[in-house]
């Protein structure tokens, strides 16, 4: 095992660090805020998505929070509140939300740790992934009904649908 191997396996490691080291190994471009948390900036097929991860050491939570900005008209709040409602139903692990004042769209996860099961690197980059594959998955549905008025359902529908065939 090398050095750098005995050193990733650590279980007495910052979470925040581990987040770090991830970051530094697929060159994404990020921030150390402070000891407990750091901002990336995650590049996806839609858009450039902003990730924080956060220590809570007080109740021993590692939040993650991936954002986009979304702008909707107001009339189309109400459909897009409906939409993630259905998408939060389709998922498991977190859940979005519209923070209207920031206009902002949150994919939010909480990482719940214990003393003798701090998080590890894989799960980790488990967390990262999901919460980028999350915003990826649902972005066009959110578009869909924001600026083309389609209904949440056929927007989801549209959204969530395999290609088939060749362009």
């Amino acid at each position: 095992m090398s050095a750098a191997e005995l050193y990733l396996s650590s279980d007495s490691l910052h979470p925040i660090d581990l987040v770090e080291t991830i970051a530094e190994h697929h060159a994404w471009d990020f921030d150390r805020m402070d000891e407990d948390q750091i901002a990336v900036a995650l590049e996806g097929q839609w858009r450039t998505y902003s990730l924080s991860l956060a220590l809570a050491p007080y109740d021993g939570t590692l939040r993650l929070i991936c954002t986009f900005e979304m702008d909707p008209p107001e009339a189309a709040l109400p459909a897009l509140y409906e939409t993630i409602s259905r998408a939060n139903d389709m998922v498991w692990s977190g859940a979005f939300s519209y923070w209207e004042s920031q206009r902002l769209m949150v994919w939010r996860y909480g990482l719940l740790l214990s003393e003798d099961q701090p998080a590890g690197m894989d799960q980790i980059e488990r967390m990262i992934g999901a919460a980028l594959n999350a915003c990826e998955r649902f972005y066009p549905a959110f578009q869909l009904v924001a600026w083309a008025e389609h209904s949440p359902s056929a927007a989801l529908d549209i959204a969530l649908s395999d290609a088939v065939g060749r362009a």
